[in-house]
């Protein structure tokens, strides 16, 4: 196939890929759409057999790391973690909204840095309204909170977002380098968005609510806990001697679903579910489809406009670009296209590039899966969502919380060192 009519195909069938995954005809998954899609591109030459294997190889652990950390997610969940954390929550609250607000930016800074932002936004965000209901709370600020920060509060390890694993691999670092190189920009744009919430939803959080009655404190569930502590440890143990973290993500998936079939509290199926085989698919299927659309142009264009060098205005350059772009083709295509082009530049660019498709989409809908994925929750909750509110709010909180973390990764590059 030509050049033209390969680089006219490849975008075209982006386009139908990822209007699939907002649209969801008839509730049809992700997959749908982007499998054969994907079959498409491979069939009509567009893109070669041999550049289609060589991107399933490369994606194919991060997607078996995926697949791990969602089972361990999911049976957190069924262990009762974030009903004790809607408990927590509440208490901790005292009938304030603005004590509840805090609760909401804490606990989902952590679930998202831990157990992924679909963590955060699956589950996480049906606690935090309940919470809010029955504090007769304003719900609008802290279900916000969660969408934000499932984006934004996932800089932090590379197992917090499918973004991340990919940076990780790209950026050549350790565990725990990657984790102290991005502790400071993850800490400035949760401090950058949280300082805007409280100033934008003031009349909200001045709105009255309930103390709920005292009760019995809520029992941590401390199996799940505890598996999830020595799941991260085993992270950075092997990513010490050189083992792929994957293996240690999948112990703790295996630990979690194994108690759970021992008493009978889950089935084969359901942990086959709970590692959601559609969307793993999606994502294998996008990835072949935005290598076509790499291939065939896409990835010149851009690297004529990426900035070289990790230098501060270079790094806002890398930065502002992949917002941009995460906003027009959606977060996981930029990141897939981004990263082969800053990856020259060394970890810091491509770390750059991960603050701009993580905090970016807040800006718009369809900036990320996460952010389309919020707004179905909450219209099955029957709160509507104000698009020119949260376009006001995105205004405000993506151009402030992504250049304090640029400025933060800078530093961090200059104290912690690649």
């Amino acid at each position: 196939m030509n050049t033209p009519l390969a680089e006219a195909l490849s975008v075209l069938l982006l386009v139908a890929v990822l209007a699939g995954a907002v649209i969801r005809p008839f509730g049809l998954p992700e997959a749908v759409v982007a499998v054969p899609a994907a079959g498409i591109v491979v069939a009509t030459g567009a893109l070669s057999l041999d550049h289609a294997r060589a991107e399933a190889a490369r994606l194919g652990p991060v997607v078996g790391f995926l697949a791990a950390v969602l089972v361990v997610a999911h049976f957190c969940d069924a262990e009762g973690l974030f009903r004790a954390c809607g408990a927590w929550m509440a208490r901790w609250a005292a009938g304030r909204p603005g004590r509840l607000l805090t609760a909401v930016f804490a606990l989902a800074s952590v679930i998202t840095a831990v157990l992924s932002l679909d963590a955060t936004i699956v589950l996480l965000t049906p606690v935090v309204f309940a919470t809010a209901a029955r504090m007769g709370a304003r719900p609008k600020p802290h279900l916000y909170a969660c969408t934000h920060l499932s984006n934004t509060a996932s800089l932090l390890l590379p197992v917090s977002n499918l973004t991340n694993l990919l940076a990780f691999g790209a950026a050549g670092l350790s565990f725990t380098r990657f984790a102290a190189l991005m502790a400071l920009p993850w800490l400035v744009a949760i401090a950058a968005e949280y300082v805007v919430f409280r100033r934008f939803f003031h009349r909200d959080l001045a709105a009255g609510a309930t103390a709920e009655e005292p009760g019995e404190p809520p029992q941590l569930p401390l199996f799940a806990l505890v598996t999830v502590a020595c799941t991260l440890a085993g992270f950075v143990v092997a990513s010490a001697v050189g083992i792929d973290p994957a293996w240690s993500a999948l112990g703790g998936a295996l630990v979690l679903a194994g108690r759970a079939l021992v008493r009978r509290r889950a089935t084969p199926l359901t942990v086959v579910r709970a590692a959601a085989p559609s969307f793993l698919a999606f994502v294998l299927a996008l990835g072949i489809v935005v290598r076509a659309v790499v291939d065939n142009g896409l990835s010149d264009a851009l690297g004529r406009l990426i900035p070289g060098g990790t230098g501060l205005p270079a790094l806002l350059g890398i930065a502002a670009l992949a917002a941009l772009l995460a906003n027009v083709i959606n977060n996981l295509p930029a990141v897939l296209v981004l990263l082969p082009l800053a990856a020259p530049s060394g970890p810091g660019a491509v770390l750059a590039v991960l603050l701009g498709v993580n905090i970016g989409p807040n800006l718009t809908y369809a900036g990320s899966l996460a952010t389309l994925l919020w707004r179905r929750i909450v219209h099955q909750h029957s709160h509507g969502v104000d698009l020119r509110e949260f376009t006001r709010l995105a205004a405000i909180t993506v151009p402030t919380a992504l250049a304090g973390a640029v400025v933060a990764l800078w530093a961090s590059l200059h104290v912690v060192g690649t």
